[in-house]
């Protein structure tokens, strides 16, 4: 089973998401976010469950959650980095992934 470790850019993304959301509706903020964070873990078990991420020379892959994409890398040892969570919106490719 591999280990998840979200990196502090992820984090930041996620309170970002948090702070955007509740500032209409605090409930929906705190299950969105809950909602991406249970996502990811499905990457313990599933870690090619995502599709690649061709713009990347590394090994980056994309969860879909709603409107959002979980960003993350398999590393060699097999754990995974969450490397950010973005908007289906934005444009992923601006960002070094």
């Amino acid at each position: 089973m591999a280990e998840i470790t979200w990196t502090d850019e992820a984090k930041r993304w996620l309170e970002d998401i948090f702070e955007y959301i509740a500032a209409d509706n605090p409930r929906a903020a705190g299950r969105t976010v809950q909602g991406i964070f249970d996502r990811a873990q499905v990457l313990a078990t599933f870690p090619e469950i995502g599709y690649r991420y061709t713009a990347s020379s590394r090994h980056v892959r994309i969860l879909l959650y709603g409107h959002y994409r979980i960003a993350y890398l398999i590393k060699d040892d097999r754990n995974v980095d969450i490397l950010g969570v973005f908007h289906g919106s934005l444009d992923i490719t601006r960002y070094q992934l």
